[in-house]
């Protein structure tokens, strides 16, 4: 038995995960963007945990519970430590954590397998112990993220600075420290991604510089260029208007600040003329221009307030007459930005662009048709090509930098050979550490630079009004349509600049671990886990329709084909990403959405079959999982999509379900809007094989051996001090290792119980344990008497409802149509009795289509403090549903009291007084107060 499958330091790690999120220096996520990339925290903890024993596991040692106890609370220590991210490279940290893993295999360390890698978090932990790491992805942007993270660095570690000016202030060292200096990591390496990376950016402003003119600022001063505010244009609709209008999602560019007035754009319409200029204003009135010329898609002429519906936009983008118009630019002053109304120079240096880009090279490659591609909208306006996703200007920078890859390939060749590394000629592909290996290893991390760079340098840019700077295209998961966009300036010292991108991807590799072993190979995760055995599998799988990694990942590759087809020439082979054997439940790739259902199911169910052949005996598998639950009604009953279905592909296959821990994995702060498909967090699943002599259980012999074994499960999960909000998922591990440790569990009808029915059976025994008579309200009502408990009526993290709803089974949008609660920038918060009655003051349970016992107790309390007789006619109507309200009622009084709520308390406890009074009007009064 493993630490992981009886307690963790779930607070801890949960802290240490969402922190992580807000880090930016050095951490892995600033090399190269990946959607859904777990926190290192998250996989440090869990991968730990899961090869180190629990002290239950060896009774000799720890023969009573309280010796046990204390033994897991060093180990804590030891994982508290350990996942905090000042202490990711702490030697005694690591060292204490290491010997912890070689004591529990004496000195046979095994391999992880991670054949899901995607942005590598898991991988790289694996490295940090000192084990063998197995990373795979098909993805060829994932594997060279992961060649990058945990190949290239342990191979060239140790090593100086091959460049010739190692005084250079882009170094780590200084020169006369460099000479005495033992470098540690991949130090070395990442002054030179520096040096060079500094090198090309001289090299392309000498190039390219005349297409980023300075700004004058209105004193007259010459200021450099941050970025050109630019907003899409079509053709008015209106006849009377011959002419193109802007697109405009808002007019200002800078929020009002301490000491800075707000700025913003007002369009100067010119009716003799039929044109439009652009003027800036500071403060004051905006003379009645405020609204936006264009909300998801469906617009209105700013000449002449005509609709332009979003059919129209669409079929002109189609058309090929979206234009743009050129609103203002952004100056670095000595006080901070400084805005410009545009000058001839700045439209001069756009016609250049046009010029030089007009038989340039342009990345190949054709986005899905219309209606295709999972996060991607922007073929609905014409964008076919991934190249029309930038500027003329855009596409001329990052082709120029492109371009110098190939020169900095031989001046590193060159600089290396000096340096005295051997002139093998073997690549950087054939395992090579020589000077040619050396070269190609720079020119990686430089091409990833230019990836971290097309993520600014596009025309899907939002210009972030409250900060003042550029905002990179994947601010969520998808590839969409931007209306007002913001142009950078690569040579400037602001957001979005090269050497800002060149120093974030330094940084990166100066924190990278070199120990251990790693490789990576291209593969579909079934074929890599087949050919595998006696490893340690911990892994992430696609999130069954949330992101389309395939699609979306191609804005990047076409870029990285060009600048890595001759470094990596089998990742770079293909036009595009592979899209057909990418395990995802994408409608648009097959012939429904069952026939998609259908595809996830099964592949997964595959792949789960592979990991048990796989698994290292001793160890348990550890699966990531997250999903935004899509519910659905099926006789009545409200299920879950996702997590059940895959929870089923995890038994069928085989496995037995040992624990469960919901680990948060992602901010709710971001710029993702609530209803999309952000993933809060992550239900870590701890498998093992589940033996071949498992017996069959009948459904009530389950349900026995739920309640016989769920309190002392619960007991030792409440020792790892759970927060509240975690405590219900992780309780569902238990449940799940009972089902899951049968054949099969048969129903009364001969059927097998699939996981669905078994994850509400689970449930209800849980709750049956936790909170004895809360086991009789429907879902919603016990989602809100766990947020209440934890909140009351005050707004909480999103995050945290997510969590709770999902371990209901439900989902916080079901919650919201129940009509109990809101979620609303980033937080949840449950309706007050006053805002109830102001939403429906005439409230009948009767036609309410999801009653629940939540709302039936607040609408009751509600009514009596209008009228015990206005509360006898709703409890008259409520009928059985009253006395669950009644049940409610003691709850809540409960942690009202444990709260100190002097209020609410008092009026729980007031409808339990009169309840009987209220239970006993008599008939007729009840008659004649229904009317």
């Amino acid at each position: 038995m493993k630490l992981i499958e009886v307690a963790l330091p779930l607070d801890a790690i949960n802290k240490a995960s969402v922190r992580e999120k807000s880090l930016r220096h050095g951490h892995p996520s600033t090399l190269h963007l990946w959607w859904a990339r777990q926190p290192l925290a998250a996989c440090r903890a869990v991968l730990w945990a899961s090869l180190v024993d629990d002290p239950s596991a060896h009774p000799e040692r720890f023969p009573t519970e309280e010796d046990q106890a204390e033994e897991r609370e060093r180990l804590f220590g030891i994982l508290e430590d350990l996942v905090v991210w000042e202490n990711s490279n702490n030697p005694d940290v690591l060292r204490e954590a290491r010997a912890e893993i070689q004591r529990c295999f004496d000195g046979k360390l095994p391999a992880v397998l991670d054949p899901f890698a995607g942005g590598g978090s898991i991988p790289l932990e694996a490295q940090r112990f000192g084990l063998r790491a197995l990373a795979g992805d098909l993805n060829p942007v994932a594997v060279l993220i992961n060649r990058a993270m945990v190949e290239i660095p342990q191979r060239f570690a140790g090593r100086p600075p091959v460049h010739p000016d190692k005084g250079n202030d882009l170094s780590v060292r200084s020169r006369e420290q460099s000479e005495d200096y033992k470098w540690s990591r991949a130090e070395g390496l990442a002054a030179d991604v520096r040096a060079y990376g500094a090198w090309m950016r001289d090299e392309a402003e000498r190039r390219i510089g005349h297409l980023y003119p300075d700004v004058v600022a209105p004193d007259g001063e010459k200021l450099t260029p941050i970025a050109w505010l630019w907003a899409r244009t079509v053709p008015s609709p209106d006849p009377a208007w011959d002419g193109d209008v802007p697109l405009v999602q808002s007019w200002t560019l800078r929020k009002a600040k301490k000491g800075k007035p707000e700025v913003w754009v007002e369009p100067v319409v010119d009716s003799s003329s039929r044109t439009i200029s652009y003027k800036l204003n500071y403060g004051g009135s905006r003379g009645g221009v405020r609204a936006p010329t264009v909300r998801r898609g469906n617009g209105a002429c700013v000449a002449t307030s005509a609709a332009i519906p979003v059919e129209y936009t669409r079929a002109e983008g189609r058309a090929g007459r979206m234009g743009a118009h050129l609103l203002a630019v952004v100056g670095k002053g000595a006080k901070g930005r400084v805005y410009c109304e545009p000058a001839p120079a700045d439209f001069n240096a756009c016609r250049e662009a046009v010029k030089s880009s007009a038989d340039a090279w342009k990345p190949a490659g054709s986005l899905p048709p219309r209606g295709k591609g999972l996060g991607l909208n922007v073929q609905n306006y014409g964008v076919e090509e991934w190249w029309q996703l930038f500027t003329d200007r855009q596409l001329a920078a990052l082709t120029t930098f492109s371009d110098l890859l190939d020169e900095v390939h031989g001046r590193v060749l060159e600089d290396a050979k000096t340096a005295g590394l051997a002139d093998d000629g073997v690549r950087l592909r054939e395992g090579g550490t020589g000077a040619s290996a050396y070269a190609d290893a720079v020119v990686t991390y430089l091409a990833l630079v230019v990836d971290k760079c097309a993520g600014y340098w596009s025309n899907l840019v939002i210009w972030n009004s409250g900060n003042e700077t550029l905002t990179q295209v994947f601010g969520r998961q998808a590839v969409s349509m931007v209306w007002d966009y913001a142009e950078g300036n690569p040579f400037s010292s602001s957001s979005g600049n090269w050497m800002a991108m060149v120093n974030w991807v330094g940084k990166v590799i100066d924190n990278l671990p070199s120990l251990g072993v790693a490789e990576v190979c291209q593969q579909d995760a079934r074929v890599q886990a087949r050919n595998a055995r006696g490893v340690v599998v911990s892994t992430a799988p696609p999130y069954y329709d949330n992101t389309g990694y395939a699609d979306i990942s191609d804005f990047f590759y076409v870029w990285m084909r060009r600048n890595l087809g001759d470094v990596w020439p089998e990742e770079c082979a293909t036009l595009l990403t592979p899209k057909a054997l990418e395990l995802i439940a994408d409608s648009s790739r097959h012939e429904s959405k069952q026939d998609a259902k259908e595809y996830f199911e099964s592949g997964m169910a595959e792949f789960m079959s592979e990991v048990v052949s796989a698994q290292h005996p001793d160890v348990p598998a550890t699966v990531y999982y997250a999903y935004k639950a899509t519910e659905y009604s099926e006789d009545g009953r409200i299920r879950s999509t996702g997590w059940s279905t895959f929870l089923q592909a995890v038994i069928d296959a085989g496995l037995q379900v040992t624990a469960t821990w919901p680990l948060r994995t992602a901010l709710v702060n971001r710029l993702l809007s609530l209803g999309t498909n952000a993933l809060a967090s992550s239900i870590v699943l701890v498998c093992r094989p589940r033996p071949s002599s498992a017996p069959l259980a009948t459904r009530s012999e389950f349900i026995a051996a739920l309640r016989g074994e769920l309190p002392d499960a619960i007991k030792i999960l409440q020792s790892g001090n759970l927060a509240p909000a975690d405590l219900p998922q992780s309780t569902i591990g238990p449940g799940i290792g009972v089902f899951s440790r049968y054949a099969k569990v048969v129903e009364a009808s001969g059927a097998s119980m699939p996981v669905s029915d078994a994850l509400a059976v689970i449930n209800e025994v849980l709750d049956d344990v936790l909170h004895g008579v809360e086991s009789e309200l429907d879902s919603d009502s016990r989602f809100a008497l766990d947020w209440y408990e934890q909140y009351g009526f005050e707004p909480g993290p999103f995050g945290d409802a997510d969590i709770i709803a999902r371990a209901k089974n439900i989902s916080v949008a079901g919650v919201e149509e129940a009509g109990i609660g809101e979620a609303s920038g980033g937080e949840f918060r449950l309706f007050k009795r006053s805002e109830l009655e102001e939403l429906d003051a005439n409230w009948d349970p009767a036609s309410d289509t999801r009653l629940t016992a939540w709302e039936a107790l607040q609408y009751l309390v509600a009514r009596l403090e209008q009228s015990e007789s206005q509360a006898a006619l709703l409890l008259a109507r409520l009928g059985g549903v009253g006395d669950r309200a009644r049940q409610l009622a003691y709850l809540l009084h409960k942690i009202a009291s444990d709260k100190r709520w002097a209020e609410e308390a008092l009026a729980y406890n007031s409808l339990i007084l009169v309840w009987q009074v209220l239970r006993a009007t008599p008939p007729r009064v009840t008659q004649l107060l229904m009317g």
